[in-house]
């Protein structure tokens, strides 16, 4: 993708405690920053929509202190929140997608506040537009996905939409195939764990990474054992907030080894503490019939697995990766997650024609 030389895009991404912002000018990223928000700070604020003028006056400022004049931007794309699930895409902040992130119609996330911000800094300048991409509520999942084993439940698309899509570009493009040509595994590993199936351009099959699907994580306890879960849940030795927390949050590594961080662990086990060793080796191991599965889902046909997160720098889980399930494809990794320029490519893909902007709504 050749971005448009001399077109401004302004990326937002606002997280629990932070708000990442950047400029892009072409492919070059003239400014990034992050914007700290303290307990006592956010504390005042009954809700995460009543953060909308606090936050966005930090970015108006930042912008000033940078001396990039708001004028000079072409484009705003936010972070995508918590909306009714969208194919993947990039999508104009109308007036149904703004009352959605107000009202929080799928869970109040930080992430709710990128459109709403990006959609009223745009309201003075003239012929620039708001938009999001590829929140991870993105749901193409084939039919047969959907199905969980009781007519109660039902099996939802929650991943991490925007950085495994901007991959599995980017692989594509270095491949020289298109990626709407390409059956791709893609696995994200950071602090919740995603393994998207991606056939022909569209994430047919994923596990819900935010509560409770698939392996576990850092963060998140991952599939548990449902029959032991249940009686758990009914034994009265904790509350529903609690059992939420032990799910997305405080399971994973938290709960085994008191950390979210994998570099730790990662360290701990190279100098020879078992436990360390065990629980990560165990993440891995899950993780990699997670991909096995995903290539039933493809049928064995797979151009590529795709690792990326930032537990794609630790070389011993590539290593095992490769030894484990690199009979399917070739193992390619992509350390880390660049979100900022993943959203700003988006938006140089509407600037250049490349794709077209898809219409938020009709929803019954």
């Amino acid at each position: 993708m050749t971005a448009t030389l001399n077109k401004r895009i302004l990326t937002i991404n606002p997280g629990s405690t932070s708000t990442k912002i950047a400029v892009y000018e072409g492919e070059k990223a003239i400014l990034q920053s992050t914007l700290r928000h303290s307990t006592e700070e956010l504390q005042v604020f009954s809700s995460i929509v009543d953060q909308f003028s606090f936050r966005k006056g930090l970015i108006v400022d930042a912008l000033k202190q940078a001396d990039i004049d708001i004028h000079s931007i072409a484009m705003v794309v936010g972070r995508g929140g918590l909306i009714h699930p969208i194919e993947s895409g990039i999508y104009e902040v109308n007036d149904t997608m703004a009352e959605d992130l107000r009202k929080g119609v799928m869970g109040e996330h930080a992430s709710n506040l990128g459109g709403l911000i990006a959609r009223d800094i745009v309201k003075e300048l003239d012929n620039v537009k708001a938009y999001i991409a590829d929140p991870v509520v993105v749901d193409e999942l084939q039919d047969v996905a959907r199905i969980a084993g009781h007519p109660q439940f039902e099996r939802v698309s929650i991943f991490h939409a925007l950085n495994q899509k901007a991959i599995a570009r980017c692989y594509a493009k270095e491949a020289g195939k298109h990626y709407e040509e390409l059956n791709l595994i893609v696995a994200h590993l950071g602090g919740g764990v995603s393994v998207g199936v991606h056939r022909k351009g569209r994430v047919i099959d994923v596990n819900n990474a935010l509560n409770g699907e698939g392996p576990f994580s850092p963060e998140r306890s991952g599939g548990l054992p449902a029959w032991q879960l249940a009686e758990f849940c009914l034994s009265g030795k904790a509350d529903a907030k609690t059992i939420s927390k032990m799910i997305t949050g405080n399971g994973g590594f938290v709960a085994y080894l008191g950390t979210n961080n994998a570099y730790d662990v990662e360290k701990a086990a190279e100098q020879g503490d078992a436990k360390s060793a065990l629980i990560q080796e165990a993440m891995f191991y899950q993780i990699s019939k997670e991909i096995g599965a995903a290539a039933a889902v493809l049928e064995g046909k797979v151009d590529a697995i795709l690792v990326t997160g930032g537990i794609a720098y630790n070389p011993y889980a590539i290593e095992y990766f490769k030894k484990h399930i690199g009979f399917i494809a070739p193992v390619h990794v992509f350390p880390g997650e660049d979100e900022m320029w993943a959203l700003a490519s988006n938006g140089f893909m509407v600037l250049n024609g490349e794709v077209e902007v898809k219409v938020y709504g009709g929803f019954r």
